[in-house]
């Protein structure tokens, strides 16, 4: 179990500070010229929108997992393992191509502030973090009380981790390569799944 939290909470921290997540909304509040305050909000909903789907995605493939480690005695020590390590490869062998969230050029064209922030928050929801689901699948093997403390550990990180983000970056504070972080997001992703793979199946 501690192998779960501690990989779900380094993806957490990643997914709430790599820039696809908030800088369109910076790039647009800046456009519209929205205050802090503002931007803030609709930087609160689309994160509220994000982490709901993908808790609410994470909860069903718990209750996936806990059916499945019913039916087959090997799935925690080998089946769940084997799906943690595969999905790791395969974000590391997509990691120049990872696109987790993209704001179509149509959004930045709207002239409604209202029409903007249901385009982002649309956007938001249907845009699921994949990465952490394979630790609520792994959870739901394991016990219920976890399933939930993952869902509260992601809301939490991503909706304060968004707002400090794009305060910081709103006044100019941030100074970072976001390309090169958003670039290596992928390979940071992939080797912490499989590292919680190989953990999961050799610590019974």
């Amino acid at each position: 179990m501690t192998s779960i939290l501690i990989g779900a909470l380094i993806l957490s921290l990643l997914h709430a500070v790599i820039p696809n997540h908030w800088l369109p909304v910076i790039a647009i509040g800046k456009k519209e010229g929205w205050s802090l305050k503002e931007v803030s909000h609709v930087t609160l909903i689309c994160a509220l929108a994000h982490g709901s789907s993908t808790v609410l995605l994470g909860i069903t493939l718990a209750f996936v997992g806990a059916k499945l480690d019913d039916s087959l005695s090997y799935f925690t020590n080998i089946v769940a393992p084997i799906i943690l390590i595969a999905m790791g490869l395969i974000f590391i062998y997509r990691h120049h191509r990872h696109r987790h969230f993209n704001i179509d050029e149509a959004i930045r064209r709207k002239s409604s502030k209202a029409a903007i922030i249901t385009a982002l928050t649309v956007a938001m929801f249907f845009s699921p973090c994949m990465e952490i689901e394979a630790y609520f699948l792994l959870a739901g093997a394991e016990i219920a009380w976890l399933v939930w403390l993952l869902a509260i550990l992601y809301l939490a990180i991503i909706i304060i981790g968004m707002l400090l983000m794009v305060s910081s970056a709103y006044k100019g504070l941030l100074k970072l390569n976001w390309h090169s972080l958003e670039h290596n997001a992928g390979i940071i992703t992939g080797v912490t799944l499989v590292i919680t793979g190989i953990i999961t199946y050799f610590i019974k």
